[in-house]
């Protein structure tokens, strides 16, 4: 695959995208997400959907609307903290392989072992030599992954500068998402071109044809949400499975039940 660097001023159009419409597709895609759920438990396929982009990119919305429908015990969502002093020993990817999906899951990654491309390396958190080493290994450790029966999937969603700057004093001043804000994205806010390059060098390095970059533009959060959930559904070979009719059964009479006078401590009806 021909190697290539982001623009991050790609325009997004004029025209936002209603919430009529936007609920309106994303129910269509909740739909075949759940018929990909459905083919991947009763196929026992393997799939692992990685996440990355810039602070205040929209990982988190984005996977939030991919998954909101489905079962957290097929789709299963990882986000690694910091790692401890025993992981820091180990084989850098080591931290990583034991979260890859068995037969009938599917695993996102929300930041993955990309951090030592992006954020370990312009932070400071791993040398130069460390950041090398990973770029030269991450395609052979992605063969393997893919080799192993995974389908593997990467994605990154690319920010402009304007968006960014509105989306992360956002967070400084509403009070759902203060918790959103912490020290490293402030100190990562000031590095923009340091990103740059770092994203530039990842991209080179392991954008193959075997485990190919998707890049999406997300200044428009809602458009971003459903092109990357259509997309993915798009590369995966799922379709929908056989399921039987489906009536409720009669519910059993009372035969003589009572409801205690039991008394319950009800929530206060406040709305």
């Amino acid at each position: 695959m021909a190697k290539t660097t982001v623009e991050s001023d790609v325009p997004v159009k004029d025209r936002s995208l209603s919430s009529k419409a936007y609920r309106k597709a994303l129910f269509d895609l909740h739909v075949e997400l759940v018929k990909l759920q459905e083919w991947v438990v009763q196929t026992g396929s393997k799939i692992c959907i990685v996440f990355e982009g810039r602070d205040g990119a929209g990982k988190g919305g984005t996977i939030k609307a991919m998954t909101e429908r489905v079962s957290p015990r097929v789709f299963r969502v990882v986000a690694l903290p910091a790692p401890s002093e025993r992981e820091k020993s180990q084989m850098y990817v080591q931290r990583y392989v034991p979260h890859l999906p068995a037969a009938g899951e599917i695993v996102i990654f929300d930041r993955s072992w990309y951090n030592r491309a992006g954020v370990e390396r312009v932070m400071g958190f791993c040398s130069e030599a460390e950041a090398e080493t990973f770029l030269k290994a991450v395609p052979l450790v992605e063969r393997a992954i893919v080799d192993s029966g995974i389908i593997l999937l990467k994605y990154w969603l690319e920010v402009s500068p304007e968006e960014q700057t509105r989306r992360l004093s956002e967070r400084i001043h509403d009070g759902r998402k203060t918790w959103k804000l912490s020290n490293m994205d402030l100190k990562s806010y000031s590095r923009w071109y340091d990103y740059s390059r770092a994203r530039d060098a990842m991209f080179a390095a392991s954008d193959t044809d075997y485990a190919a970059w998707y890049v999406a533009n997300s200044d428009d959060k809602r458009r971003a949400r459903l092109n990357i959930i259509s997309d993915m559904l798009s590369r995966i070979p799922y379709k929908a499975m056989p399921r039987k009719k489906v009536t409720l059964p009669k519910r059993q009479k009372a035969d003589g039940y009572e409801a205690p006078n039991y008394p319950y401590k009800y929530v206060a009806e406040r709305f």
